[in-house]
Order: structure tokens, then sequence, then C-alpha cells
């Protein structure tokens, strides 16, 4: 059996590359548009920071509670154990 012509090969590995550049710049898109996503958010959160300095106290106070929370939830786990 004859091997493919050479251009065919060049052809099925341009084919191959494109695809496979293809499938790389879409994942590349995809984490650029969830990086803009969490910069848009980190904005937001400056602006109403900002704009309410009260709200920063309370997510303070809120971040404190959640991480004594977590730490008695662990506690508790491990005494379960």
């Amino acid at each position: 059996m004859a091997d493919p012509d050479p251009g065919e090969r060049n052809y099925d590995n341009m084919l191959k590359m494109l695809s496979d550049l293809n499938k790389d710049l879409e994942k590349l898109l995809e984490e650029m548009e969830k990086i803009s996503v969490q910069a848009t958010w980190m904005a937001y959160d400056m602006v109403v920071m900002r704009t309410n300095p009260a709200l920063a106290e309370s997510m303070r106070r809120l971040e404190d509670a959640f991480l004594n929370c977590k730490e008695e939830m662990e506690k508790k786990w491990q005494e379960l154990l």
C-alpha cells in the first residue's frame, strides 16, 4: 500500500494544527471571560464599599462570623471522628 502523498500529510497536519489552535483559543477566551467577570465584580464591590463604608465593616463582621463557625464545625467534626 502506497504512503499518502506528502502534500496530503502536510494538509492533514495543517488541519490538525488549526483544530488544536482553535481549541486553545476557545479555552483562552473562556478564561479571559471569567477574568473579565471577576474584575467587573471587584470594581462593583469597590464602588459599593466606597459609597457605603458601613458595608465594609459589615462584611468584615460577616467574614469573622463565618470563620468562627467554620472553626467550630471543624472541631465538632474532629470530635466525631
